[in-house]
């Protein structure tokens, strides 16, 4: 994978795509290891620059490093010089000086990781930037689908819930649709974004990928989920409500949830996602999220491997057997 940064799955290509998927794969041999550390990065220091609180991508990021025998430095907004008025630039300018070799960076604005990008000779990594991107959730995604359905290419995957703000259903939606998937996008009309799946046409196109229709866009939610392979709902965010872009919670549930009857309606052994964290009786009920269809667990599992593997390539390695 010959590219300085990942900030996000639209300008990836299928064969970028499969190279990571393809050393998720070798690296989850790894962690299958009763010794789980080899040696790849080590030397190199890794920095967790989390201006959001977060505990599954956080951990995840750390847990891989270590892993790949990296030194890992966490740093957050709180207890930071940031409480002292430090700017963007002037943190990304000090992990310059301390000889950060890659940058594990969340925040709250999107483009953020974009900035520190240019400005910065290390490695960056998206780990969620506002409301625009997280492209290491959607690779762990895309992984999980392949090691459990063999293949992406001309599977119909339903996403469901807050797609306006979700970072999660931007890069999901690039990742399957440029490997072959279809994606049908299905929220209250106040929660789809204006414009994102002529959008995701026009990038396949520039990408020289040519599919009909990769996305589409519904509010019924039996139409979105009628013979889907994957089923993944979003977290409702309590205080779209306060916005007014949702009249209630329950209201949501009853016309949005996925329930077991819902998840009927999909394929035969259809897969339940969510990125987690989840408001059980809200966007999902609980005995769908702790279901038989349900791989939630196995997203948050197969999240280390990815990020190895990403980590892994970024720092010059190459797709192949386990390390």
């Amino acid at each position: 994978m010959r590219r300085k940064d990942v900030l996000d799955l639209d300008d990836f290509t299928p064969d970028e795509l499969r190279e990571v998927l393809e050393t998720a794969a070798a690296m989850k041999e790894v962690l299958a290891r009763p010794i789980r550390r080899v040696p790849p990065l080590r030397g190199k220091t890794i920095v967790n620059c989390f201006y959001e609180a977060s505990t599954r991508t956080r951990v995840s990021f750390e847990l891989a490093a270590k892993n790949l025998s990296a030194d890992v430095v966490n740093i957050t907004a709180s207890g930071s010089s940031v409480e002292k008025g430090e700017t963007l630039i002037d943190t990304t300018r000090t992990l310059q000086a301390l000889g950060a070799d890659m940058v594990i960076m969340r925040h709250g604005a999107a483009g953020a990781p974009y900035l520190v990008a240019r400005e910065l000779e290390a490695s960056i990594i998206n780990a969620g930037d506002g409301w625009h991107a997280h492209p290491t959730q959607a690779l762990l995604d895309l992984f999980t689908v392949q090691s459990r359905l063999g293949s992406i290419e001309g599977r119909r995957v339903a996403i469901v819930g807050d797609i306006l703000h979700s970072r999660v259903a931007r890069s999901a939606t690039w990742g399957f649709t440029t490997l072959g998937a279809q994606v049908v996008l299905c929220a209250p009309p106040t929660l789809l974004p204006i414009g994102f799946a002529d959008a995701v046409s026009t990038g396949l196109r520039a990408k020289g990928i040519s599919t009909p229709c990769p996305v589409t866009v519904t509010h019924d939610v039996d139409e979105a989920l009628r013979d889907a392979d994957v089923v993944m709902a979003l977290r409702v965010q309590r205080e779209r409500m306060d916005a007014g872009l949702l009249p209630s919670l329950r209201e949501y549930s009853r016309e949005w949830g996925i329930t077991r009857e819902r998840i009927a309606k999909a394929r035969f052994g259809a897969l339940v996602m969510h990125p987690g964290p989840m408001n059980e009786g809200v966007e999902i009920s609980p005995e769908v999220a702790y279901g038989p269809q349900s791989v939630i667990e196995a997203q948050v599992t197969n999240g280390v491997a990815v990020r190895m593997a990403v980590m892994f390539l970024l720092a010059g390695g190459r797709a192949g057997p386990a390390v």
